[in-house]
């Protein structure tokens, strides 16, 4: 899968699939007598961390540089930092 795909893809899991999980999740979890505050805040905190599982290698390296962009030679590189540099 291409660079530019996995990053739009993993903003639609976070902006569509991420909420539409939290709302099932507390659904979910209403349905059952409440426990004690300790208990249910562990089983909030074992399913925030349960959802990311199955988008582990999605969200693998998306802050990074894309790497299917094309890099600037050694001689063209410097040369765009001198026009770059004030004078």
């Amino acid at each position: 899968m291409k660079f530019k795909t996995r990053k739009r893809l993993a903003l639609l899991v976070l902006v569509v699939g991420m909420p539409i999980y939290v709302i099932a999740a507390v659904t979910v979890v209403g349905l059952f007598e409440r426990p004690p505050i300790l208990v249910e805040l562990a089983v909030y905190v074992g399913l925030g961390v349960v959802w990311i599982l199955p988008f582990r290698r999605l969200f693998l390296g998306i802050a990074q540089p894309d790497p299917d962009e094309a890099k600037p030679a050694a001689g063209q590189d410097a040369a765009a930092e001198k026009e770059k540099a004030p004078r």
